[in-house]
């Protein structure tokens, strides 16, 4: 008799599918089309401008100067929060901690490894932006919480948090797409982003155009792993490898 493996540990490296219509497949391709293009164009834009001091980057230090006469002692223990959340200390360690547990309980791996890829994918981004631009940040003085002299374009906290919030949000919605709980999820993803956003540059370590430019490159990545996981792991309705599907494989359970 053939012995059959059922040990868990194999079966989360195992494909994972979802059944899907053609229409809602050929959706998911052109929204992962769409962010990569938008993203690219967008971040073209912007670092057009930082190197030529035209453009969006001329809003640069009007933006910076308004958030600095505007600040008050509680908005600004919010935006503290938000830094440190998001900042190179905790979010690796939150990160580290939710991709783990996903990894243990989850059926199969391929989301939280997926998650954790795109994850690294946005710190080499960041990090070989800021060797090449070499952009510096606004003046020691609009920064609240210590001085830093690293470079400023990219701003890896936006980019993280970007990465971190829209594409776990998408992992999570796109198996049970209820319209509810997409708007929900990716609502509460964006309004994250943005906070993040308006943080860094609050906080004066951020200019606007470096903020810009790290949600376009996470536009990029965002739409890159929608496609890889839409050619990995979804199937067609009624196309079934092993004959007809059950209702359970229609339904996606």
């Amino acid at each position: 008799m053939r012995r059959t493996d059922t040990h868990p540990w194999r079966s989360k490296f195992v494909t994972e599918e979802r059944y899907v219509s053609a229409a809602a497949r050929r959706w998911l391709y052109f929204s992962a089309a769409i962010l990569v293009a938008l993203g690219v164009v967008c971040f073209t834009v912007v670092l057009t401008g930082v190197l030529t001091d035209s453009g969006l980057a001329s809003w640069d230090r009007p933006v910076s100067q308004w958030m600095e006469t505007h600040r008050s002692p509680g908005v600004t223990a919010v935006m503290i929060v938000l830094t440190i959340v998001f900042g190179p200390v905790l979010l690796p360690i939150i990160i580290f901690i939710i991709t783990l547990l996903w990894f243990v309980f989850a059926k199969h791996a391929w989301r939280p490894l997926l998650l954790a890829g795109a994850m690294i994918t946005g710190v080499v981004i960041a990090t070989t932006l800021a060797q090449i631009v070499h952009s510096p940040r606004p003046p020691a003085e609009f920064m609240l919480i210590g001085h830093d002299t690293t470079f400023s374009f990219p701003s890896g906290h936006v980019l993280g948090a970007s990465d971190f919030l829209i594409l776990t949000a998408f992992l999570i919605v796109s198996r049970r797409p209820k319209a509810w709980g997409v708007a929900l999820g990716l609502g509460l993803a964006w309004l994250g982003v943005l906070a993040e956003m308006f943080s860094r540059m609050y906080l004066g370590y951020h200019w606007l155009t470096d903020t810009f430019a790290s949600l376009s490159s996470s536009m990029i990545i965002v739409g890159a792993v929608i496609a890889i996981d839409t050619r990995r792991t979804t199937r067609l309705r009624g196309e079934g490898v092993h004959g007809p599907l059950s209702q359970a494989q229609r339904d996606g359970t």
